[in-house]
């Protein structure tokens, strides 16, 4: 997965300490941590990440 393009958040305070995604051949999106990106991606559907960012930006998962 080296091969793509990855891209942090701009909310990202010190780019250092983040996610970073890309986009992924059909329709998928991969995740990693940006200090480990020789580490394994994970991957989801467009679906799936749409949801989880979604139940973020209104508080689904705060306890």
């Amino acid at each position: 997965m080296s091969e793509l393009r990855w891209f942090k958040s701009s909310y990202s305070s010190d780019g250092a300490n983040c996610v970073e995604v890309a986009y992924l051949p059909g329709g998928r999106l991969g995740v990693r941590d940006s200090k480990h990106p020789g580490v394994a991606a994970l991957t989801f559907s467009r679906s799936s990440w749409v949801a989880f960012v979604t139940g973020i930006s209104v508080g689904e998962f705060q306890a």
